[in-house]
């Protein structure tokens, strides 16, 4: 006959206690039964765990080896017990984040500090990519959000907007502008710069032809395939100037300085959105939605999704 969990935990209680009766008391169980089960499991176990006396009980040796044993799979079961409700709950489990903006400041690395803070057990897995592969990813299941720039429509559901961060331009230390506090993109014309072919460089080209190009008049921009780090230490080489977004500031680099870039409206800004498969059931995206909500509710507010997973995201590039 197979020993339960309920003959293993009576025995641990009772080895406790020193007593049936208390430990009964403690289970909430009859004390009878709690004799009888005991008895079952000795009678399966083939040998007396405890020592019964009127002034209580006590373990025989064989016990004292059965009880080590007891403790330790009752201990284990709880534990999974209880890390099964909070996964199930969302406040225990894995999520996996895509994004290609930069962690070394902004408004995704304060809100993975703030998820963090209120769920210290979810495991965030943090991957940076291409927005084609972060929505590839997204269908395989290999993410459960993407977090990419550009603001979604108001009618797409599975998606949220979220922020908006300025665009800064990156200029080497020596450079006059470097003076400013404030640079108009009238003042970047006949500059060189160095972009990333990689995201978030073609949004980022996209802005500055929208605003440098006319009629005969094209920017010159070189674009390389490497990251927006490598472009940035190029910068403080002397090589151009670049454009970066506010996100990135917050790492530093040898004869670069960042300058808040304007036009006659004023900062010019790049918006980001939150993506999600409609099948995902993880507990813990719920809640970093709600977060999200809840940090942005003013840009949250303007699209139709909502902080339970909905349909699949658009995966224009």
């Amino acid at each position: 006959m197979a020993i339960e969990l309920r003959h293993l935990r009576y025995a641990v209680a009772a080895a406790h206690y020193g007593s049936f009766r208390r430990a009964a008391e403690a289970l909430g169980v009859k004390q009878s039964s709690l004799s009888r089960r005991i008895r079952q499991m000795e009678d399966r176990l083939g040998v007396a765990v405890f020592e019964r006396s009127s002034s209580g009980v006590r373990l025989t040796t064989a016990g004292t080896e059965i009880l080590r044993t007891s403790q330790y799979l009752v201990d284990g079961l709880d534990h999974m017990m209880a890390s099964a409700k909070a996964a199930g709950r969302g406040e225990a489990g894995r999520l996996a984040i895509g994004f290609y903006t930069s962690l070394s400041a902004g408004n995704l690395r304060a809100s993975l500090v703030e998820h963090a803070r209120r769920f210290p057990q979810v495991e965030i897995r943090a991957v940076e990519g291409a927005r084609a592969s972060l929505f590839v990813g997204l269908e395989h299941g290999t993410f459960d959000v993407a977090i990419v720039t550009g603001e979604p429509a108001v009618r797409e559901a599975g998606a949220m907007a979220l922020w908006g961060e300025r665009i800064m331009v990156a200029l080497p230390q020596s450079h006059p502008l470097a003076a400013n506090e404030t640079v108009y993109w009238t003042d970047l014309r006949g500059e060189t710069f160095l972009l990333s072919q990689r995201d978030p460089g073609p949004e980022l080209r996209d802005i500055l032809l929208a605003k440098l190009a006319s009629p005969g008049v094209q920017p010159k921009i070189v674009t390389q395939d490497v990251s927006r780090e490598s472009i940035t230490s190029l910068v403080g080489a002397g090589f151009g100037v670049s454009l970066i977004c506010e996100d990135g500031i917050g790492a530093s680099y040898a004869g670069v300085v960042y300058r808040d870039l304007q036009d006659g409206n004023g900062p010019s800004r790049i918006s980001y959105a939150a993506y999600w498969q409609s099948n995902n059931d993880n507990p813990a995206l719920a809640h970093f939605l709600k977060l999200l909500e809840e940090r942005y509710p003013l840009v949250s507010s303007r699209t139709a999704a909502s902080a339970a997973p909905s349909r699949t995201p658009d995966r224009s590039p």
